[in-house]
């Protein structure tokens, strides 16, 4: 199960206010106020794009989210698109 401790992106989501986690299809769901803003899977920060936002994220060569239905087997890519990696260290 993943880990419940929202203290842990406190310099990350500064500006959003104080933020909370909520269990979410085995993952983390990111909460500023009543608003889902990002979700978090194998310590992985995503977030939902548009077909506009999404262009900043390819641009940094970030991953979308995908996962396996059980059933038939097929992989799903999502539209939530990974945090760059740089952006964990560089809270500016």
């Amino acid at each position: 199960m993943a880990r419940m401790d929202a203290h842990r992106f406190d310099d990350l989501f500064a500006e959003f206010g104080p933020i909370r986690l909520g269990r979410f299809f085995g993952g983390e769901g990111i909460w500023s106020s009543d608003v889902m803003i990002g979700m978090i899977f194998d310590d992985v920060i995503y977030f939902k794009t548009s077909e506009e936002t999404r262009k900043g994220f390819l641009a940094e060569k970030c991953k979308p989210f995908s996962f396996v239905k059980h059933k038939s087997g097929e992989t799903v890519i999502t539209t939530w698109f990974a945090l760059p990696d740089r952006l964990y260290d560089d809270t500016d």
